[in-house]
């Protein structure tokens, strides 16, 4: 789980006896409203990090009011090495460039897995890993330091871990923002508490100012469509989280670990869960022999609200600014009923079939009015009805068709006018 981003005088902590058994707001020694004596400016020293890792986690167990079962080690690492050890985007994966393709956010002369690839290198903060159940913290300063965010952050889903769970085997890319919509939703929220208390509970330790460079920025390069996918979860969560916590308590976001939200759908307007199901889209395949799918059952994969919209922002086909970017909320995307993405292959040549459903006929028809004016505002030419070829030097550079019957609209890509029919069975 990543991070894409202890502590006040306590009231009664000085010289509390340690309980027999291990409590709820207790952890290796100390107590949620303990004080502790540590050096924050050079970094914090093994030690002292073991001290400042024991009071988070009480703290977590006194808001959450979930023990944690086993300590969680702590590594601070720098940017630079984060960098070396995730290897950098790791290679092209033609059938997930196909899918963001189709979402007009990666081009077709780069790769999904290197956009996303710079986009974490610069933004990750830290990362739980459930296999070797520990946590990273990445530093920015020449002199590594622990973020106090990051750490309640990942301390989150380290409890999620030990007594929920941090997510299941899901068949779309929509299915699996959803889910870290809640597991990192349930994060975000928890570290806004946190925050809350320091200053006015607790005394809480503050992150040092940065001295020098520890090989952080580098974010020109980023794809900022492809970064908005990435960032949903952590954006809607907190509020999907609050919302479930509002009807129920804790006990009520302890049952969406039971079921999960299933659509960012749900996520981005939580009065859609559970009962606002996605519906399921099938693509009948109707593309001559020379074209062929990819070995996946279901075939093809689904974008959902949440990635739309990063896809009508990243186009400016929306004008939302500000933080207001991060509610993922817009009146093309917002009737959105379920889709599927169906990319082929001829070769080394690439098309795709999208086609989406829509609450009502007026949201299917303002879905493919706005797909049809990015189309326009790229296009070098329209050789017949709803046909579109966009310039070579175009980074979409392909042939174009979108049709709308009732409230589905069907997409079909190829590399040419003549191999539209080919791929999608329509001329």
């Amino acid at each position: 789980m990543l991070a894409l981003a202890g502590c006040s005088a306590p009231i009664d902590g000085d010289g509390r006896p340690d309980p027999t058994f291990d409590r709820l707001g207790w952890e290796n020694g100390h107590w949620y409203d303990d004080p502790v004596s540590v050096t924050a400016e050079d970094g914090l020293n093994e030690s002292e990090r073991e001290v400042v890792v024991a009071r988070a986690m009480a703290r977590i167990e006194h808001l959450r009011g979930k023990e944690f079962r086993e300590s969680v080690p702590v590594e601070v690492i720098s940017r630079a090495e984060y960098r070396e050890r995730s290897g950098g985007g790791g290679g092209r994966d033609r059938f997930g460039d196909q899918i963001y393709e189709a979402l007009l956010l990666v081009g077709e002369d780069t790769s999904t897995a290197d956009d996303r690839g710079a986009a974490l290198d610069s933004s990750v903060q830290g990362f739980y890993s459930p296999r070797r159940d520990e946590i990273v913290l990445v530093s920015d300063s020449a002199t590594p330091t622990v973020d106090r965010a990051t750490l309640v952050h990942e301390l989150v889903h380290a409890l999620q871990d030990q007594q929920l769970s941090l997510g299941t085997a899901t068949e779309t890319g929509d299915a699996r923002r959803a889910q870290l919509g809640l597991i990192e939703g349930e994060a975000n929220e928890l570290q806004g508490m946190y925050a809350d208390r320091c200053g006015r509970d607790w005394r809480c330790i503050d992150r040092p100012s940065r001295q020098g460079s520890g090989g952080g920025g580098g974010t020109t390069d980023l794809n900022v469509g492809l970064f908005l996918t990435i960032y949903a979860p952590y954006a809607t969560g907190p509020e999907f989280v609050e919302a479930i916590r509002d009807r129920g308590g804790w006990a009520a976001v302890d049952d969406l670990y039971e079921q999960f939200p299933a659509s960012t759908e749900q996520v981005i307007h939580p009065e859609a869960y559970p009962d606002e199901s996605p519906e399921s889209v099938t693509v009948a395949d109707r593309s001559t022999d020379e074209w062929q799918r990819y070995d996946r059952d279901p075939p093809g994969d689904t974008a959902g609200e949440a990635a739309i919209y990063a896809m009508l922002w990243a186009n400016g086909a929306i004008d939302v600014r500000g933080s207001a970017v991060y509610d993922y909320e817009s009146r093309y995307s917002a009737g959105w009923a379920g889709d599927r993405i169906v990319p082929y292959r001829n070769g080394d040549r690439d098309g795709y079939v999208w086609t989406s459903r829509w609450d009502t006929v007026a949201d299917a028809r303002e879905f493919a009015q706005i797909y049809r004016l990015i189309l326009e505002s790229k296009a070098s030419r329209r050789p017949g009805p709803n046909t579109y070829v966009l310039p070579e030097s175009d980074e979409f550079g392909d042939a174009f068709r979108v049709r709308r019957d009732g409230r589905r609209v069907r997409i079909v890509n190829g590399p040419t006018v003549g191999a539209l029919e080919r791929i999608g069975g329509e001329a």
